[in-house]
């Protein structure tokens, strides 16, 4: 191994180094941001009241997921501005009806009972009768089916009797 190829191996692991070195530190700068948007707040209750708010809100990016759960950039931005409404001294129902009224209702996990989102609180239930009904419906026609076609005549039976006793009268 000469001279040469040691250099050679030195520049390629200081070029690695270097072009990781520019990746970390041009990474730096997203995480401090997405670190300080959750950021706790100064006391335990205040802190404990905007996780309670994040746990009530959805993630509209995720859907899935509460503001509390998720990790993504829209749930940074509603966590930062939850906090920044609480240190204002606004109120969770403040807070709320900020959201609703930039996001609609979709972002509450449980929205309110409206003439809109009746639906969405009946729908269920109404869905869950009319399969119960369908159901037995179904039942029903196919015991009388079965029913009607088990009725066997008189004649039917004794052919049947003597097919099984291996009498040769049928």
């Amino acid at each position: 191994m000469g001279f040469v190829s040691i250099v050679h191996g030195a520049v390629r692991r200081g070029l690695f180094l270097l072009a990781m070195g520019w990746w970390f530190a041009a990474a730096l700068p997203a995480q401090a941001e997405s670190i300080q948007a959750i950021r706790p707040t100064q006391d335990f209750a205040t802190y404990e009241r905007a996780k309670k708010l994040e746990a009530e809100l959805r993630c509209l990016v995720c859907q899935g997921q509460s503001i509390a759960e998720s990790d993504s950039g829209f749930s940074d931005d509603i966590r930062f501005e939850i906090n920044r409404m609480i240190a204002d001294g606004s109120s969770d129902a403040q807070i709320k009806t900020f959201l609703v009224e930039r996001y609609g209702d979709f972002i509450l996990f449980r929205p309110p009972l409206r003439a809109y989102t009746v639906l969405l609180w009946v729908g269920p239930g109404v869905l869950a009768v009319v399969a119960l009904g369908a159901l037995y419906l179904v039942i029903r026609r196919r015991r009388g089916a079965e029913a009607a076609g088990s009725a066997v005549s008189d004649e039917q039976r004794r052919r049947a009797e003597a097919m099984l006793s291996g009498s040769d009268q049928v």
